[in-house]
């Protein structure tokens, strides 16, 4: 057997492994630009899999959809711009305090080959999917679950339609007999919703079973009772069992999993106290509703904001931006960084730009210390990683280390 690998990322070097262990041939073609496929001939290939951020093209297949047609046991998958990890992690470790044998792949940085020969008939997988590995999907998991959806990868999905219809995948291709759990405060949640022929389960709910274990969440955040709201309903679907009969059946699991919960690194990650200044990283805040929610999750506390980076929409939502920074009445100072923050300051009154992250962090902490009650530092850049750093995870990983250096 013949196979190709487009991309030579963490998921390509996964299928390259899997693929040899079954003596198969196979080449890894990463000297190519995604514009130029098309002329390219395949034909002495058996399998062509295209790694997430490479375009389908008729005759490719990908990672995602070789791991659904031969995984041997249900599939949860879930999507959405911004939640996908946490409500993951989430499910994941619900299904652990009812010993059920659970496994977590996808976009959260585990592929999905990795385990795939590991994988029983009894067990479950949680499947975090972005619209690059929905992109082409012509099988959709037995329940799915859409969180919020709004513009993102606007640089490699030629405009916000085709980012919406990669995303609708996940549900286009279920029966009466699966499960679609969807965000029904998001318009394009509803949308995609209404294209599945599954049971259909909205969220949020008013419930005071609900908001009982949801007060033991150990994260802050409304956005994080939401995420643990669809880890539930996910979770409850799969036993077959209504929310609130399922929370009654087993509301001390439930309480003591959210209460251990830490949360995921770089979002929203609380790090240090110092000089009464507590610090958080949200380095996974790349898009303007994402810095809206961070900085909605603290309505009380004085904050001093890091943002910027690299604009995903070649600035066009740099308006948005600025009006989440000027309307939060307890935002008392912004530091700016990157790319779009050259360009985000000549649209707020009071901020400041530093031209490297290790000096906006200085700026952010003799800000915060010269306010009269305790503040909070908050980096949530509301852009991507790339004029600056390798991606999120080294840029956030900068930002911690440099503040626990503080002294």
């Amino acid at each position: 057997m013949q196979v190709g690998i487009l991309g030579y990322g963490k998921e390509g070097k996964s299928a390259e492994q899997y693929f040899q262990k079954r003596g198969a041939k196979v080449e890894i073609i990463d000297d190519f630009d995604p514009k130029d496929l098309n002329g390219r001939d395949f034909n002495d290939f058996d399998l062509i899999l295209r790694s997430p951020s490479v375009p389908p093209q008729q005759n490719f297949s990908s990672m995602t959809k070789y791991f659904f047609d031969h995984c041997p046991c249900p599939i949860i998958g879930v999507t959405g711009t911004k939640g996908k990890g946490t409500t993951c992690s989430l499910i994941t470790d619900l299904f652990k305090a009812l010993d059920q044998k659970v496994w977590l792949v996808g976009n959260i940085g585990n592929p999905a080959l990795d385990i795939l020969d590991d994988i029983k008939p009894n067990d479950v997988v949680i499947y975090e999917m972005s619209s690059f590995q929905l992109w082409d999907l012509d099988v959709s998991p037995k329940i799915a679950v859409i969180l919020g959806i709004e513009p993102d990868h606007l640089n490699v999905h030629k405009d916000f339609t085709d980012y919406v219809q990669a995303k609708a995948n996940i549900v286009k291709h279920q029966t009466a007999t699966d499960v679609c759990i969807y965000y029904s405060k998001n318009p394009y949640s509803l949308q995609i919703a209404q294209l599945s022929s599954a049971q259909k389960l909205a969220y949020p709910l008013k419930n005071a079973e609900l908001t009982k274990v949801l007060s033991h969440l150990n994260i802050p955040g409304k956005h994080n009772q939401d995420n643990a709201e669809a880890a539930l309903l996910a979770v409850s679907s799969f036993y077959h069992i209504g929310l609130t009969d399922f929370i009654k059946k087993y509301s001390q699991k439930i309480i003591t999993t959210f209460a251990k919960f830490q949360g995921l690194p770089h979002r929203l990650q609380y790090l240090r106290t110092l000089n009464q200044v507590k610090y958080f990283d949200d380095n996974f805040s790349t898009t303007p509703t994402s810095l809206e929610v961070a900085l909605k999750a603290f309505p009380e506390q004085p904050i001093v904001l890091i943002a910027g980076g690299r604009d995903k929409t070649n600035n066009q939502d740099l308006p948005e931006i600025a009006n989440y920074i000027q309307s939060t009445s307890n935002l008392k100072k912004t530091i700016l960084i990157g790319e779009s923050g050259k360009e985000l300051i000549k649209l707020l009154e009071h901020a400041e730009l530093a031209d490297s992250l290790p000096n906006a962090l200085l700026k952010a902490r003799a800000s915060a210390e010269q306010l009269s009650q305790p503040a909070i530092v908050l980096m949530s850049p509301a852009a991507a990683s790339f004029d600056m750093f390798d991606n999120v995870y080294a840029r956030g990983a900068e930002f911690q280390k440099l503040v626990q250096e503080l002294v």
